[in-house]
């Protein structure tokens, strides 16, 4: 019986002596020191996993030593990378880090390479590296985006029901951010529905819907083109049905992790139907060549807040009155995890619209957001 007990003692500290030399030490200025997992770094800051205090991203001013028991691979600023197109001057192995400096080991007994950690871009796992470079996405991976919905409800005299609902996907390949950008797919979804009724007046109904879809091809990290289809139907317009495809160049002027901001311009071609006005002799539907310029803007705010804007506009050249412009901005905070509190504006503007019926539409929505990662 006391050999047995003797063998699992063996065993368990054996156990425990592989997993302490396969494990990661990170020692703060402090003194303090955590054993656990390196999980990436950027030139400000570094991701370190302890199985007591989960995942700490700290600052490297508050860093002393780190040693890694596995290779890594170091991305230097300015580097740009290419799928299938690792460069052989990657640093590639064992890291050890001392006086803001990254000592780069490829192997035992060879010399290391010295890095500033100011210089670094990202230092990442080296098999999430070579997976990166070689992987071959399929259609439903790597999607981000956003699910919000919200609505009212009242039941007295009158009864109102109003709902609103808005999908926002998009899907950026390659997915790491020290990748060069190949394409960019994104799919836009949003609704608002709402019925009043009180007994002896007729219903007051609201209608709105606006789809949209858009396949992006980069030619530099900066440069794209793009082909883009967007639907609108605004009840409150008199706009049955607006149909816009859109072929053009986009420039992304800022890409930072924090904030993103892309320009667009593009060939339109629009079809309009709308519903049956007081003026008989107005046409119900138009088929439009024009222009489309707009903005995208995306912002990380601290604490965890985000912000979309976008604005276009759209000129006809056969038909100069019948232009349109369109403003949305979403602001989220988050609540728990995935969700988060929405609060936001939609903004639609069309000049030619049936007689009796306002060329401006503007939406206020209250909502909860649930984020997709």
């Amino acid at each position: 019986m006391l050999d047995s007990w003797k063998a699992v003692r063996v065993l368990l500290l054996s156990a425990g002596a592989v997993a302490l030399a396969n494990a990661d030490t990170i020692m703060f200025t402090n003194g303090d020191k955590l054993v656990g997992h390196f999980v990436r770094s950027t030139s400000t800051t570094v991701t370190f996993k302890s199985d007591a205090l989960g995942d700490l991203t700290v600052d490297w001013s508050k860093v002393k030593e780190l040693e890694t028991s596995f290779k890594v691979a170091v991305i230097r600023k300015g580097v740009k990378i290419r799928r299938k197109e690792a460069p052989s001057d990657i640093p590639q192995g064992t890291l050890a880090v001392q006086d803001q400096k990254l000592q780069v080991t490829p192997a035992p007994g060879a010399p290391p390479q010295s890095i500033p950690v100011a210089d670094s871009a990202v230092v990442l796992d080296q098999a999430a590296f070579q997976k990166a470079i070689t992987r071959r996405p399929g259609f439903l991976s790597d999607w981000t985006g956003a699910i919000t919905a919200g609505a009212t409800l009242v039941q007295a005299t009158q009864t109102n029901r109003t709902f609103t609902g808005a999908v926002s996907l998009v899907r950026t390949e390659p997915a790491e951010n020290w990748l060069d950008p190949s394409y960019r797919t994104s799919f836009a979804f949003s609704e608002s529905y709402g019925l009043l009724t009180q007994p002896g007046t007729p219903s007051i109904k609201t209608s709105i819907f606006h789809a949209a879809g858009e396949q992006d091809k980069y030619f530099t990290p900066v440069l794209f083109a793009f082909g883009q289809a967007d639907f609108d139907h605004n009840y409150s317009q008199g706009l049955d049905l607006q149909q816009t495809y859109n072929g053009g160049v986009g420039w992304t002027v800022i890409s930072t992790s924090a904030q993103e901001l892309d320009l667009k311009g593009a060939m339109s071609y629009i079809r309009q139907q709308f519903a049956a006005g007081s003026n008989q002799s107005q046409p119900t539907s138009m088929n439009l060549i024009g222009a489309t310029f707009g903005e995208h803007y995306h912002r990380k705010l601290p604490r965890g807040v985000g912000l979309d804007e976008s604005l276009s506009a759209t000129p006809a050249f056969n038909n100069t009155h019948a232009y349109s412009a369109a403003f949305t901005t979403l602001l989220t905070m988050p609540v728990y995890k995935h969700l988060s509190g929405s609060t936001g504006v939609i903004d639609t503007f069309l000049n030619d619209p049936p007689l009796g019926f306002k060329k401006n539409s503007f939406q206020f929505t209250l909502g909860l957001t649930y984020s997709l990662q």
